[in-house]
């Protein structure tokens, strides 16, 4: 294998990549989103600097079905995200995601650092609700539902669109042969080419169960605030760096 060769791979391994060059475009992508409160002392700890945290301690817990994301095939993933603040934009900070397809957490983490493990997260209407459920090693760590289509957006589709347009930003951590940290730094990006097929908001719960490996509960549910219900086709660009811990 010649070096400009090697120079033109998307990734490992070299006999056939893990996924193939971007941008990546998601078709139906289905999201479940419950936004609730937790200890405000708790969102400084998972928050890393320089990233601020806002007035409210607020949180996220998303399931996301994606039956045709280009590249990656059909999976679900399950996450928890923390709003934030970055020189006065508010962001989004990934703190830590589940997914069910080896390919997209392998792409995830090496590109933009998406805090990514292999699990089993669902999406379903089951009669009535729309529910969510992570399982880890067998065991049953997160359940969200949310009532099916009761309050439509349709008359605000570009509010929806904007939940989903919003920087979002990811602690990217590899180390190098010796141990020690060769990449750190937080990575920004931004879903574009964003088409909201349908949204809805209404009653939700969310129940977390402490798990060592998968461990959404340290991050406990005070009050649930709302849950939003969208559907919709995007494109994953590539991303930006917002902070290098190591050049800085």
């Amino acid at each position: 294998m010649r070096e400009e060769d090697v120079l033109q791979l998307t990734g490992m391994p070299a006999a056939r990549p893990s996924f193939p060059a971007g941008p990546y475009r998601f078709t139906d992508r289905q999201y479940m989103v419950i936004s609730y409160e937790t200890d405000p002392q708790l969102i400084r700890k998972h928050l890393p600097e320089p990233l601020e945290p806002l007035d409210e301690p607020l949180v996220n817990c998303s399931w996301i079905a994606m039956p045709d994301g280009s590249g990656f095939g059909s999976y679900t993933g399950c996450a928890l995200s923390i709003p934030c603040r970055f020189n006065r934009e508010e962001l989004s900070f990934n703190a830590q995601m589940y997914l069910d397809d080896g390919a997209p957490v392998v792409a995830g983490r090496e590109i933009w650092g998406y805090p990514m493990k292999y699990a089993h997260p669902t999406l379903e209407v089951a009669t009535d609700t729309l529910t969510g459920t992570l399982t880890y090693a067998g065991e049953l760590v997160a359940m969200g539902t949310m009532s099916y289509k009761h309050e439509s957006l349709a008359d605000d589709i570009k509010g929806a669109a904007a939940l989903l347009a919003k920087t979002q930003v990811n602690l990217k951590l590899i180390p190098g042969v010796d141990g020690k940290p060769e990449i750190c730094e937080l990575v920004a990006y931004r879903l574009t080419d964003i088409k909201v097929k349908g949204a809805w908001h209404g009653a939700a719960r969310l129940h977390l169960s402490p798990h060592v490996n998968a461990p959404l509960a340290d991050l406990p549910v005070r009050r649930i605030v709302g849950a939003h219900h969208l559907v919709c086709d995007l494109t994953l660009p590539y991303g930006r760096v917002l902070h290098d811990y190591l050049h800085h």
